[in-house]
C-alpha cells in the first residue's frame, strides 16, 4: 500500500541525529536539555527562550574552571622597612625566623608550573605520562612527554628559563605522590619526601634532539631538548639562624648554581651517520642555573594553594611595572636581597650586643 500524504509529510519533517562533539566543546543550548532516555516528551513543551533585555546586556556564560588553575602555593613579597628605631620587630622580617621557618635557596629563574602525571598503559619512561600546566590558568605548557615519575603524582615546579639547552625542570614542592596526598604534611617533611623520592627514580637516557623528534635534521651547533628530562630539587635549609642566613644562605642566593646534566653529544658533520647508529654518544656537562631569589616557608605550615602568607619571597632583583620603569629610569632600584641582608646583619649585631652595627660593603656584586 502506498503511504498517505500525511505519512510522507511526517517522514520528510524528521531531523537527523546531532553531530558528536568533543567533551571540551560548549553544548548547544537547544540540544543540551534534550532527554536521553528515549521516551517521548509528551505534552510538556520546552518554554521559549526569553528575549534579551532592553539594556542590551547578555547573561555571561558560566564556564567550568580548570581543575589545575591556581593550585600552586604562591609566596607573598616580604615587605621590609629600615625606617624604625631600636624595635627590630618592625623591620618586616619574621620575629621567629631562626626557629619557625625553612629557607629555599637559590630559587632558579623560570616559569612556575604544576607537573601532573597520569596512568598509562605503555612502557614507563617511553610513553608520555607527564603534563606541565601553567600556574594561573592550569593550561598545558607543552605536549605530554615521558618521565620516570609514577602515575597520579603532582609536583610544584619551575621550568628553567633555558630548559631547551639544559633540559632542567626544578622541583620546588610536592602535592601528591602515587595518589598519596602530601599537602597536609609540614614543610620540612614535604621537602624531605621530595628529595628522597626523586633520588629513587630511575635515570632515563636523554631524548632525541628536538629537530630529530620533529622529523628534521639535527645538525646544528647545540643539542636541544624536546622536553625537560632532568628533575632537579631546589635546595632547602632548615638552619635559618641569623649567622647562617648572613654568611651562607644570602651569598648562596646571589651566586648561580651549578648542576650536572646528561645530554646527547653533538656530532661533527662528517660523523653524522656514525652518530645516528651509536647509542653511547652521551656526555655529562655542568650547567649554570641563574638565581632569582630566596623563599621562606613557615616550618609548621601545610601546603596552601593560591597566594599565601605562609611563604615569603625575597627576590634578587626588584620587580617593577612598565610605568615605574619610565618614572624611575634614572633611579637605581635597590635589590630586596640587599635590604634583607642589612636587616639580618642589624639583628645579629643587636643580638650579640654590639654597640656599632656593621655596615654592608656596597661594592659587592648584587
Amino acid at each position: 500500500m502506498l503511504p498517505t500524504a500525511q505519512e510522507i509529510a511526517s517522514t520528510s519533517g524528521s531531523t537527523a541525529p546531532p553531530a558528536i562533539t568533543s567533551e571540551s566543546a560548549v553544548p548547544d543550548p537547544q540540544t543540551a536539555e534534550m532527554s536521553t532516555s528515549g521516551k517521548k516528551r509528551g505534552k510538556n513543551k520546552r518554554k521559549p527562550r526569553a528575549a534579551p533585555s532592553s539594556s542590551g546586556q547578555s547573561k555571561p556564560s558560566k564556564r567550568k574552571p580548570n581543575r589545575w588553575a591556581d593550585k600552586c602555593m604562591y609566596a607573598e613579597l616580604l615587605e621590609m622597612s629600615e625606617d624604625h628605631g631600636p624595635d627590630i620587630v618592625a623591620d618586616g622580617i619574621p620575629h621567629d625566623i631562626e626557629t619557625g621557618w625553612v629557607a629555599v635557596a637559590p630559587v632558579p629563574v623560570g616559569k612556575r608550573c604544576l607537573a601532573v602525571t597520569h596512568q598509562t598503559s605503555g612502557i614507563p619512561g617511553v610513553v608520555p605520562n607527564l603534563t606541565l600546566r601553567s600556574r594561573v590558568l592550569g593550561k598545558p605548557l607543552m605536549k605530554a612527554f615521558p618521565s620516570p615519575l609514577p602515575p597520579h603524582t603532582v609536583l610544584d615546579c619551575i621550568l628553567d628559563e633555558h630548559w631547551r639547552e639544559n633540559g632542567v625542570l626544578h622541583v620546588l614542592d610536592v602535592l601528591k605522590w602515587k595518589e598519596q596526598d602530601i599537602t597536609e604534611c609540614e614543610t620540612p617533611f614535604r621537602f624531605w619526601w621530595r628529595d628522597t623520592r626523586l633520588s629513587e627514580l630511575p635515570i632515563l637516557p636523554p631524548p632525541a634532539d628536538a629537530a630529530d623528534a620533529e622529523g628534521g635534521a639535527a645538525m646544528h651547533a647545540q643539542y636541544r631538548f624536546p622536553h625537560p628530562a632532568t628533575l632537579v630539587p631546589v635546595p632547602y635549609h632548615t638552619n635559618t639562624s641569623l649567622a647562617h642566613l648572613l654568611h651562607t644562605l644570602i651569598p648562596l642566593t646571589r651566586a648561580p648554581r651549578t648542576v650536572m646534566v646528561t645530554k646527547r653529544a653533538v656530532p661533527s658533520p662528517h660523523a653524522a651517520g656514525m652518530y645516528r647508529k651509536s647509542a653511547a654518544d652521551l656526555e655529562t656537562v655542568p650547567v649554570q642555573l641563574r638565581s632569582d631569589g630566596l623563599l621562606l616557608y613557615v616550618a609548621q605550615a601545610t601546603y596552601e594553594p593560591g597566594t599565601s602568607p605562609l611563604s615569603s619571597w625575597v627576590p634578587l632583583e626588584t620587580y617593577s611595572s612598565a610605568k615605574e620603569d619610565v618614572e624611575m629610569a634614572e633611579v637605581a632600584l635597590e635589590s630586596p636581597l640587599r635590604v634583607f641582608e642589612r636587616l639580618v646583619r642589624r639583628r645579629l649585631a643587636m643580638q650579640e650586643g654590639a654597640s656599632v652595627i656593621p655596615e654592608v660593603n656596597m661594592e659587592e656584586e648584587p
